[in-house]
């Protein structure tokens, strides 16, 4: 027999040997060090849908599972969910649900790119991370940058830029958090939409009034005059007014401080009026205006 013959068939034999015992030592291992699966985990993360959004504060539907399984986490996290999830699996697992609430992104601007003064050209990346990293690019450093990285990793289709600003349908939000993690500048938070509508503050910027009407026409001035009609619901806090839904609102009418605010500075958000208006009040909702810009150590 020719010797290349002999070599190859060793060869391949040799192989085969090695892949067989490979097997049964992946066999014996697999029963060896077996860790038996809860049930009730694995039925949790069948109920889940799957996104591995992280919205839960988990980095995905099969942590969540064993974290609400062993009753280290609420079974109302899973934004994409909703509430047809938390019930589903509090009737897996015998828990009782008291009232829970949609969460919802809302973004704490309202300046399209005209209202926005003070702005210089930018021809760097196009995305807000990049721009946010640019001194000077408009006179707000608080404000939405337009370049749609919400937009970017919005999976559900629930967020438009609309005139350089990010314009966020609640009705397709689902509260994975996506958006509200990539804004660099951390206008974006998410609320519990108790009512149908909610009081959101559509500005972010901290500074005294004058130097806001420098950068913006319709940014916040914290002339507070929204807060006299409130009856201590809206208060201000480092010259921006904050909401606060802890208070009995009834008998409130808080339309009367959006019109009496002369910018713009506060809007009412709303599920479509064809939804089913959930009852109660969003507790208090407090933005996180906290920037990147703020956070960045600058070397000369």
């Amino acid at each position: 027999m020719d010797n290349t013959l002999i070599t190859i068939l060793l060869a391949a034999g040799i192989l085969l040997v090695i892949a067989v015992l490979m097997a049964l030592i992946l066999g014996w291992a697999n029963i060896a060090f077996h860790v038996p699966t809860d049930p009730k985990i694995t039925a949790v993360t069948e109920i889940l849908p799957g996104a591995n959004c992280g919205g839960c504060g988990f980095v995905g539907c099969a942590e969540y599972a064993e974290a609400v399984v062993k009753g280290k986490a609420p079974a109302t996290l899973c934004g994409p969910g909703g509430q047809d999830t938390a019930n589903k699996i509090a009737e897996t697992l015998g828990l009782s649900l008291g009232e829970t609430w949609p969460f919802k992104a809302v973004v704490h601007c309202a300046a399209t790119r005209e209202q926005r003064l003070k702005q210089t050209p930018y021809y760097g990346e196009q995305t807000c991370a990049a721009a946010n990293l640019v001194p000077g690019i408009q006179g707000c450093v608080y404000g939405c940058l337009g370049y749609g990285d919400c937009q970017d990793v919005c999976e559900y289709g629930a967020i438009d830029m609309v005139d350089g600003l990010a314009v966020i349908d609640v009705d397709k939000c689902t509260g994975c958090r996506a958006c509200e993690k990539a804004c660099p500048r951390g206008i974006i938070t998410m609320i519990p939409f108790k009512t149908e509508e909610v009081l959101v503050v559509t500005c972010s910027n901290k500074d005294k009034g004058v130097l806001v009407k420098d950068v913006c026409t319709v940014g916040c001035i914290g002339c507070s005059a929204c807060t006299k009609p409130s009856d201590g619901l809206i208060e201000m806090i480092n010259d921006l007014p904050v909401v606060n839904y802890d208070k009995d609102s009834s008998g409130i009418d808080l339309h009367k401080s959006v019109e009496k605010c002369p910018r713009e500075s506060l809007v009412f958000i709303g599920l479509h009026k064809d939804k089913k208006k959930p009852k109660g009040e969003p507790e208090r909702i407090e933005a996180n205006f906290a920037t990147t810009i703020d956070q960045t150590e600058w070397r000369g």
